[in-house]
């Protein structure tokens, strides 16, 4: 109750403001006690005492209290805004409520936008990776150049041979060569001329 069973002892603020006796049923005296003057007077002034009556008669018991507050905040909205009331009031709330969304939109894309900026920057520029020592070590002669054999090709039989006849001095056969058969013979011309000069002197 809003009221305690004191103010019974007192008319209520209706019963006062409206200059009656306060009897104990009274409608008014559980919510509208005598050190609150000032919300009747707004409930009266906006709605009336007899609508006010009438409405109370017609809501339950535990209803009436939360009626006669949202009656009571009506009033005083229409004292302060005759225009807009309690509209206004809501109205206002409302805008806020739009305006504290929108920055709390903004705030979010910023630190949308934040994040992938530095997923991005992760992304394009990673960070530099240092192999270990043992590991350089293993992969550095596999990246050596490969020297391509020679082993199959004729001069390197023929020097190969040289050197193993000088090694061992063992006899050594050289190979036919065209030139080595062009020698022969000159020297061949040579020795028989000078035996044919050697008679004929």
């Amino acid at each position: 109750m809003a009221s305690s069973s004191s103010s019974y002892n007192s008319p209520c603020a209706a019963c006062k403001f409206l200059r009656r006796k306060c009897m104990p049923g009274c409608i008014f005296a559980p919510y509208f006690p005598p050190e609150e003057p000032q919300k009747f007077a707004n409930v009266h002034k906006i709605f009336g005492a007899s609508n006010v009556t009438k409405l109370l008669n017609e809501l339950l018991p535990h209803q009436r209290e939360d009626a006669v507050n949202s009656l009571a905040y009506e009033a005083e909205a229409r004292v302060r805004d005759p225009v807009y009331g309690c509209v206004g009031a809501i109205s206002f709330l409302q805008r806020q409520v739009q305006r504290l969304q929108k920055e709390l939109d903004s705030a979010n894309a910023d630190l949308i936008r934040y994040a992938c900026n530095e997923i991005t920057t992760a992304t394009v520029l990673p960070p530099p990776v240092s192999l270990p020592t043992g590991l350089n070590s293993v992969i550095q002669p596999n990246m050596a150049p490969r020297r391509r054999s020679v082993d199959h090709h004729p001069h390197h039989q023929f020097y190969q041979q040289i050197n193993n006849a000088s090694t061992t001095g063992g006899a050594f056969s050289a190979p036919y060569l065209p030139w080595n058969d062009i020698h022969n013979r000159s020297g061949d011309i040579n020795e028989g001329g000078g035996g044919g000069g050697d008679g004929r002197m």
